[in-house]
């Protein structure tokens, strides 16, 4: 399997991924290419540059100034209009829409009514578009990350001085482990924790890979401490029998007592809608005897604000446990399989080692059940000998 690693000691930006993808031999010529498809006035320039005496790539946008602000329907319309390939194009989209997300929730705002400051800028991006092309033209299937050091101090923003990390990025780390440092500066910035966030899925300070090609991606400044690169190590990692997919998510829990059955498979079906991946309520005992339900959430970490919310409205807890997991699954396909009665939706999950199983999707064995009036056992039988 091919695999890239992010080893960000020094934080990572927009433009430390772009110099690293080129300097781990990526042609800078198909991303030009690529951001001159946008038809924006930007000009990508690349030189060898050395940040205490290692040698790195510098790669720098050169762009105009502009005070209009930027919406993420304008990024869109720019991003259709580019010749991208899908996969370019998704996963630039996904970044813009990462960004969006965590200024929706630092600023307390509907995701339609947030601008893009510094992230909306032609040379921000010139810096994600060029890095979705980058980090595709690579090739790799998985990409894991060094813990992430953001930095300390404060930096000069659109909304004033703010200390580091800036709410955007504050927001776009959860559920990312954190590494300490003494730059007094950013060393971490919005378009970096994005860019990182979106294709990452596994945090590690070792990886376990064979390392083919290392590209050095230098940022603007040049530290006394240490050396301001980012390295990208891309390689291959043993297909291990029985491997699995590895990723990160955010667990929240909460204790309840003293309220109605009604009340939580409301709050589960409310939490399911806004993209749990799974809730669960287990029956406990608490203080004075008295029984309760532990009322558990599994998502995604970038959801975490947004089900917490409805967790505190719909329940009345006075509290939320957070935590982070790595969650090893099967990896997965939605699959339709024939019965005597038509088709019904199921899901495959597998391993390397030859293990698979299926899985039918209730809903449809029930619709079938009942049009039929035959028992859903026999459905569910049906489905697991095709």
């Amino acid at each position: 399997m091919r695999v890239a690693h992010f080893d960000c000691f020094s934080g990572i930006s927009g433009d430390m991924v772009l110099g690293a993808v080129i300097d781990a031999g990526v042609p800078a010529d198909a991303i030009r290419a690529a951001l001159d498809s946008l038809g924006l006035p930007i000009q990508l320039e690349v030189e060898r540059v050395k940040r205490c005496g290692f040698a790195a790539t510098k790669a720098t946008v050169e762009a105009a100034d502009q005070e209009d602000y930027r919406f993420l329907p304008d990024v869109e319309a720019i991003l259709a209009k580019g010749a991208l390939t899908p996969k370019q194009r998704e996963l630039a989209t996904a970044i813009f829409r990462k960004v969006a997300v965590a200024e929706s929730v630092a600023h307390g705002m509907p995701l339609e009514r947030v601008h893009f400051h510094e992230v909306g800028a032609l040379d921000s991006i010139a810096d994600i578009v060029g890095a979705a092309v980058g980090l595709d033209l690579l090739g790799v299937e998985k990409f894991t990350s060094s813990p992430v050091p953001t930095g300390s101090g404060t930096v000069k923003c659109a909304h004033g001085i703010m200390p580091v990390p800036t709410p955007g990025t504050a927001e776009l780390l959860k559920g990312v482990p954190l590494a300490p440092s003494v730059i007094k500066t950013e060393l971490t910035t919005p378009t970096g924790a994005a860019i990182l966030t979106t294709v990452v899925t596994e945090y590690t300070a070792t990886p376990v890979m064979t390392i083919e090609r290392i590209g050095h991606g230098s940022g603007t400044k040049d530290f006394i401490e240490q050396p301001n690169l980012l390295r990208l190590m891309v390689g291959t990692a043993a297909a291990e029998r029985g491997q699995t997919e590895v990723d990160t998510v955010a667990v929240l829990e909460t204790n309840l007592d003293d309220i109605a059955p009604e009340v939580i498979g409301f709050c589960t079906e409310r939490l399911f809608a806004c993209g749990a991946l799974d809730v669960f309520a287990v029956p406990i005992q608490m203080k004075k005897g008295r029984p309760g339900v532990l009322l558990s959430v599994i998502c995604a970490p970038d959801k975490v604000n947004e089900l917490e919310a409805i967790l505190f409205r719909e329940t009345g807890t006075f509290g939320v446990r957070r935590t982070t997991a790595t969650r090893a699954k099967l990896r997965r396909e939605a699959v339709t399989v024939e019965t005597p009665w038509g088709v019904v939706r199921a899901k495959r999950g597998w391993r390397a080692d030859g293990f698979a199983v299926l899985t039918p999707e209730y809903e449809d064995c029930a619709r079938v059940a009942r049009e039929h009036n035959v028992p859903l056992r026999d459905v569910f039988a049906a489905v697991a000998r095709a």
